[in-house]
């Protein structure tokens, strides 16, 4: 990318960084850990285009599998008219009067809430996008969404993102617009639970810790590539525990004695 281009882009009103219609860099990491911020089994697999580790500014970025219910906590922007009609990181066209959102590393067609913590006003988006790729920004919102959570005038606010569910891809093709939107909801009931053996601020303390323990007494390591209070979080998951009792009856006789139990 030029530096005229990227100044051209910094000038845009949500400054995401990233231009539509402009594609990143993506590439598979070069380790023999294929796909491991989703999985480390050692049969390959096929992951979808959108989930695949990609770079942006020299920044590398892993979208992650998330569960209904998970929360997060930043900054909100939005971005409007310099963008609408262009080509989105999911293929779709954008489209500013619809209800949807980028995010950097949520898969495609997450369901999330967002709630402008300043006013108490939230509005249900869909992610169709790559972004913010500026500062702490953790989401971009259309400019419908944005309109509804009354953030427009200052261009940005604090906000709380949740989980509501994912969308079939089928609908997602067929363009949905408006405010109308048919969520796949999923139990909080988890049908598999993990240990949280490591928490790092670099992707290589991850890897390591990940490619130390993966297989370690039959269980494999997850990388989950989250944010928390605008910092950037690496977290590696022990993972494939049928429940939560066998995963406490697993820690009580490991060497993670520190580690925590989520549910998957």
């Amino acid at each position: 990318m030029t530096l005229s281009l990227a100044l051209l882009v910094l000038a845009g009103c949500s400054t995401r960084g990233v231009k539509r219609g402009h594609k990143t860099t993506t590439h598979q990491h070069t380790t023999q850990k294929k796909n491991y911020v989703t999985t480390t089994t050692k049969d390959s697999s096929y992951v979808h285009p959108t989930m695949r580790p990609y770079s942006v500014f020299g920044k590398r970025y892993y979208p992650t599998k998330v569960r209904v219910g998970e929360t997060f906590y930043g900054i909100s922007s939005w971005y409007g008219p310099d963008f609408d009609g262009k080509a989105t990181s999911s293929g779709e066209i954008y489209d500013m009067h619809a209800l949807t959102a980028a995010h950097k590393t949520l898969p495609m067609n997450t369901i999330v809430k967002v709630t402008n913590r300043d006013n108490g006003k939230s509005v249900i988006v869909r992610i169709n996008d790559r972004g913010p790729f500026v500062g702490t920004r953790i989401i971009d919102l259309s400019n419908k969404a944005a309109h509804q959570i009354d953030m427009v005038k200052k261009g940005t606010a604090n906000v709380k993102l949740e989980v509501m569910g994912f969308k079939d891809q089928k609908a997602a093709d067929r363009g949905a617009k408006g405010t109308a939107v048919k969520v796949k909801r999923q139990s909080l009931g988890y049908e598999t639970y993990a240990l949280q053996i490591g928490s790092f601020s670099q992707i290589d303390g991850a890897l390591k810790t990940q490619e130390k323990y993966d297989g370690y007494r039959g269980y494999h390591t997850i990388i989950k590539d989250t944010e928390y209070n605008n910092k950037r979080v690496f977290r590696v998951w022990l993972s494939g525990f049928k429940s939560e009792s066998e995963a406490r009856d697993f820690k009580a006789d490991s060497p993670f004695q520190n580690a925590f139990i989520v549910g998957e």
